[in-house]
């Protein structure tokens, strides 16, 4: 009875705490929206993506609408989006986005883990070209076609709408994330969840022992409060 309940316990602690998580990237992610495109989600289709992904997180509304009033005070320190580079075990390529108010803490830890665990810390430009940066949508299946839905989007910078699990998933160039939210929006399409995404251009295959070793470099990274995603080229 009592190691079932610790069981339960360590379980509803892990998810809290991927939670807390979860809603302190959205936190930054809506302040840099804001000192970017102002407080107004109307005129500013960043912040409108941020809410979106807040909605799907389950984050409560009035923690949403602090955050946004609190990115609009001049005391709020400023975040910076930094994007480090390296290559875990394997030479396996990692892209690690960070929301940053301290640059120079930011980037020893981000050493101290690659130093940690077997990796490589690279300079800016090491890794990215292997990477292609996509807008993804994410809008409910129900009721909709998903041939025409694509012919209408291809227009607008759609280049890929596919049906998976009951969900429409719409890919842009990142170049024609705003031009795609906009076309969805217009024809009353709710968005359930929208991202920017590195996508791999080719992903590469590696062995259960080292997916391990990348896996542990990963989490250590995904764990530190300065990072928001963490990309690889792994299949």
């Amino acid at each position: 009875m009592g190691r079932a309940f610790e069981k339960r316990k360590h379980k509803m602690f892990a998810r809290y705490e991927k939670m807390a998580k979860t809603f302190t990237r959205i936190g930054r992610e809506i302040s840099m929206a804001v000192k970017q495109g102002g407080p107004n989600p109307d005129g500013n289709p960043r912040l409108r993506m941020v809410i979106q992904n807040a909605k799907a997180a389950n984050m409560p509304k009035d923690r949403v609408e602090n955050a946004i009033k609190k990115a609009s005070s001049l005391d709020e320190k400023d975040y910076e989006e930094i994007t480090y580079e390296g290559y875990a075990p394997g030479g396996v390529a990692l892209l690690i986005e960070c929301a940053s108010n301290n640059p120079t803490r930011t980037v020893a830890n981000i050493r101290m883990y690659f130093s940690r665990h077997e990796g490589t810390f690279g300079k800016s430009g090491s890794v990215d070209y292997l990477f292609e940066r996509k807008a993804i949508f994410k809008i409910a299946a129900e009721g909709r076609n998903v041939e025409e839905l694509e012919l209408d989007l291809i227009d607008f910078g759609a280049d890929e709408v596919y049906e998976e699990d009951g969900n429409i998933f719409i890919y842009s160039s990142f170049a024609d994330f705003g031009k795609v939210q906009k076309t969805l929006e217009d024809r009353g399409i709710p968005i359930i969840s929208s991202e920017l995404q590195r996508i791999p251009l080719n992903p590469v295959e590696i062995s259960l022992e080292t997916e391990k070793l990348v896996n542990n470099l990963v989490e250590a990274l995904q764990e530190d409060d300065d990072v928001q995603q963490v990309f690889q080229n792994t299949k």
